[in-house]
Order: structure tokens, then sequence, then C-alpha cells
């Protein structure tokens, strides 16, 4: 077997790959066995059809077609190992058979992506400073205030609405006499005094009974966020299907003691952790970010190949189409809000495409320079934790018992040891100026 390598540039290289004809002959051999196996011919058993017979019966190009497949799989590791000398191909290789005719040679293309190479440059004592987050008294008051406004109580109300009643309304919006597209909604909710709509909206609502309804215009801001009412003045069409008085808890020790706690202060205490623990989780992925981003403008990178750019960005857009669907949105509402269509949400994306793809290329060079290492026996640790939270849910139990889930936890286990150590030696003490 013989074979030649031609760089394409962007991390893109073609094979040409040619076998003699007695090196092809064992593949015809397989060939016609498997083709003879699945055609029908009368006097003899699948795959015991003799050469010439078969020949006849499904074309000689049929049984050469079918032995150049299996050739190309059997062969094209060992061509990948010769003479891509280490470089990591990436997706599906684009393979064209060149030469196939009856006692030939077997000639084919391969046209490959390969992982882009990095050159790092520093990737140590960076000196990257990590906010130290705090928590003030008002912090505190605010989520408190979100509790006693969670745990309301309501009840339906005939009087008119005041500061803090929650309404149930129905809306239609108009410029100029004309509906405004989208600008219609049943069963609204608002809550007098939050001001989740206009300015000037809850101004509006005050006093307002079950059953009535009201007309007024108000000016929206230049700045809001629905281009084709920002700066105008918006006809209003209100009727309040409902108005509900709101009463919430006294804050007391009763409260804390239903919510699980001792007491306020224990309350207190606890919401003070909860917001420091998640405002240090903020700093750390912030630092995280500066670290990753300060190696990748020091080290030099090749070409990224397109179908890996195409496919990262394919990842980041189901990725947010999931988070959209998980938080009960529709994803085609939401692009309707960004008044985008897919491809050109998808072209927005594309440069963080780009800084994923380095991060993690960054990531497997200082993994494999520093000789990081996943064990074995730490994955199926790994994996029967998993499996004991997961054991009611025979869907994830499946995957969690697949080669591919092995593989893909063993590598988010290796970033993760990478990105430990390089923050071990990048993060600075605090207090300390950035030097980066």
């Amino acid at each position: 077997m013989q074979s030649t390598k031609k760089d394409l540039g962007k991390s893109q290289a073609e094979l040409n790959v040619s076998l003699e004809f007695k090196e092809f002959q064992p593949y015809i051999e397989e060939g016609a066995k498997h083709v003879s196996e699945h055609v029908k011919i009368e006097g003899f058993r699948p795959g015991k059809v003799p050469y010439e017979i078969l020949k006849q019966k499904v074309g000689e190009i049929s049984i050469l077609e079918e032995a150049a497949h299996i050739a190309i799989r059997k062969t094209i590791d060992d061509v990948f190992a010769k003479e891509l000398a280490g470089r990591q191909p990436i997706g599906q290789p684009k393979i064209e058979i060149i030469k196939l005719a009856p006692e030939n040679p077997l000639e084919y293309k391969v046209i490959v992506s390969l992982l882009p190479t990095v050159a790092l440059g520093e990737y140590k004592g960076l000196n990257i400073v990590k906010e130290k987050p705090e928590v003030s008294a008002e912090d505190i008051d605010k989520t408190i205030k979100e509790i006693l406004e969670m745990r309301a109580k309501e009840s339906l109300s005939s009087e008119p609405a005041k500061e803090g009643d929650k309404l149930i309304l129905n809306v239609s919006l108009s410029l100029d006499k004309v509906p405004v597209e989208g600008g219609q909604a049943q069963d609204v909710t608002v809550v007098l005094g939050k001001e989740y709509m206009v300015p000037g909206f809850d101004a509006q609502m005050k006093g307002i009974k079950q059953g009535e309804k009201r007309e007024f215009k108000l000016l929206y801001p230049e700045t809001h966020h629905q281009a084709n009412l920002a700066g105008k003045m918006v006809e209003f069409a209100v009727t309040a299907t409902s108005v509900y008085s709101r009463e919430l808890p006294a804050l007391n020790d009763e409260l804390a003691k239903e919510m699980h706690f001792k007491n306020i202060d224990d309350l207190k205490s606890a919401i003070e952790k909860n917001i420091l623990a998640d405002r240090e989780r903020q700093a750390d992925i912030k630092a995280e970010l500066k670290m990753l981003e300060t190696i990748a403008d020091k080290a030099k990178f090749e070409d990224i190949p397109e179908d890996l750019l195409e496919r990262e960005a394919d990842n980041m857009m189901a990725e947010l189409e999931r988070n959209v669907v998980s938080q009960g949105g529709n994803f085609d509402d939401y692009l309707g809000h960004l008044k985008k269509n897919k491809a050109e949400l998808r072209l927005e994306l594309l440069p963080n495409a780009v800084k994923r793809i380095k991060t993690a290329l960054i990531i497997r060079e200082v993994g494999i320079i520093e000789k990081v290492e996943v064990s074995k026996k730490a994955i199926e640790e790994k994996l029967e934790a998993l499996k004991k939270m997961y054991s009611q849910n025979p869907e994830a139990m499946e995957q969690l018992g697949s080669h591919e889930y092995f593989h893909h936890l063993e590598n988010m286990m290796f970033n993760d040891q990478v990105v430990a150590q390089l923050k071990s030696w990048n993060y600075a003490d605090s207090g300390k100026q950035s030097q980066s």
C-alpha cells in the first residue's frame, strides 16, 4: 500500500492511497462473500456463491464497490498513523474512490480535517486576581423581601386596586389606532408598584376595579427593547379581569421555623451564605475566563478548520435552544423576541465558537505537556456515584453504561484537572494587583 499527503491549509490534509491489485485481492474475496450473503441464488447457500456466478448475477462493479468500502475501512487508520504524524483527525473524513476497475489497483482519496495545533506561550504565573465577593445587609433584605412576596396570601378583591395588589389584565396595544403586531395579550399578571411594563403604566392602573376597562396613552422610552415601539406614543386598552389584594407574612421567628430554620437570625445567616457562595462561583468563573483568555492571547493557533467551527456553532445553538426550552420557553418565540432567524443568530455565535475551540485546545495542550492523567479507577468511581443518583431513570442509566459516556466523562475529568492546575499556578493572592 502506498500513500501520499498534501497539505490543504486551514488544518486540512489530502491523502491519496493506492493498493496494488494483489493487495486488493483479499478484499475482493471478502466483498464477494458479503454480497453473496445478501443475494439469493438458487442452488447455493448464502455466502457460498462462486465468484463467476455472482458476477453474472449482480455485476462485477457491485462486488468491487463492496470490496473497496471494506478495504478503505480496514486501511484508513494505518494511513492516518503513517501520514498524519500524530495529528488527530476530527469529524467525518471525505472519501472518494479514484480508481476501481477489474484486475486493477484500488486508488482512493481522503480529505481530513485535523485538530489545530497550538504553540503555548506563558501559562504559569499570570497573577490573575479573583474578586473577593461581599454580601451587604441590603442584599439580605432584598432576598427576604422576595421571600415574603412569594409567600404572600392573595384574595379576590372588589375594591379599587392599590399598590401591592395583583392584577390579571387583558392588554391591547395600538399605534395611531392600528393594533400592534404581537401587542395583544390575555391574562397578563401585574403587581402594582413593580413597574413590570412601561414607565407610567402602574400609575394608570391604580384604582382600577375588577371588570373595569381603561384606555390611555404612554410614551415608550427611546431605549425600549421593542424597536417598533421605542420612542413612540402607544395607545393602551386594558381590562382588569381580576384584582387580588395581597398580604405579606410577618417577618418573625414563626416564619423562619416554617422554612425549617431556628429563627430569623438563622434564616438571615443562611441567606448570606447562599448569596456569598453564588457570588464566589461567579467570581471564579470570571477569573477562570480571564485566565484562559490571557493564555490564549499569548498562544499561537493553527487555522481552525471550517467543519470544526461549524460543528461548535451547531453545538452552541443546540445548547441555547435546550436552555430556552428547559425554562419553559419556545425557541421560535425567543428568536422572534431577538428579531433574528436561526441563521442570523448562528452567525453571531461564531466568535464565541472560536473562543471555545481555542480554550479546548489550550486545556488539551497543557494536559499533554504536564502529563495530566485521569485514572480508570477515578472514572469508575464517578460513574458509580452517577448511577446511584440516577438509579430510577432507565434512560439515564443506559447512557451512563455506554462506552461513549465513559470517554465523555474521562474528557470532562481531564479538563477539570487541567483547569484546577492552571488556577493553582495563576490565581494571585487576594489584594494583589493583576499583572496580566
